[in-house]
């Protein structure tokens, strides 16, 4: 009596295998995507990749779109979350800084997955509405993070739309590195985002 049992002092070591077999899953998805696209990402590559089996795989996650919008929305969360350490304590003013932070959130392997994601989702029936739900968020979470981060006061006209500008802006610098190495042009264009915002957001 008041003592504890075998399957209570055995739930939480299980949990954690759990936790660890999901986001070793989620890992491995993202990486595929990136790699391999959407038509060479299947639940056995990533479930081979991440060294589970199929139905440890399909326990996680039931079907591939499962599966994939995941895996996107972890890592997008995960380098939110890492944008964040960068400046713990606020930017500082320094803008070039935040500017080369959000630029680098569209030119890793993320980005290269979510485009594949973004691709497949326009002709699979099933994925466009969680895709495009996702996008929505995260963009959301993007937006209210560089808001903060660059100290703009969206009471003011025109500083949101420049907010979306940049973020469009590093949106195109990450197409323009999927096929060649981009990094001298990008930090110029980098350096002239962050004069302009010294007057586009005072």
């Amino acid at each position: 009596m008041g003592g504890v049992s075998t399957t209570e002092r055995d739930r939480v070591p299980k949990q954690d295998r759990s936790r660890a077999t999901r986001q070793r899953l989620l890992e491995a998805a993202v990486a595929c995507l990136a790699e391999h696209g959407w038509t060479g990402s299947t639940v056995s590559v990533v479930a081979e990749r991440a060294g589970v089996s199929r139905g440890a795989a399909q326990h996680h996650f039931p079907t591939r779109e499962d599966l994939f919008t995941a895996a996107v929305e972890y890592v997008a969360e995960e380098r939110s979350t890492a944008l964040r350490d960068l400046f713990p304590e606020g930017a500082a003013g320094d803008r070039q800084a935040v500017v080369a932070a959000l630029v680098d959130l569209y030119t890793g392997p993320l980005f290269r997955a979510a485009l594949h994601l973004w691709v497949a989702a326009s002709h699979e029936d099933q994925l466009g509405p969680r895709v495009a739900e996702l996008e929505a968020r995260v963009g959301r979470e993007t937006h209210r993070i560089a808001v903060e981060l660059l100290g703009a006061d969206e009471s003011r006209p025109g500083v949101r739309e420049t907010v979306q500008g940049l973020l469009d802006m590093a949106r195109g610098l990450g197409l323009a590195n999927l096929l060649t190495d981009d990094s001298a042009r990008r930090e110029r264009v980098v350096a002239q985002w962050a004069a302009l915002l010294e007057n586009g957001l005072v």
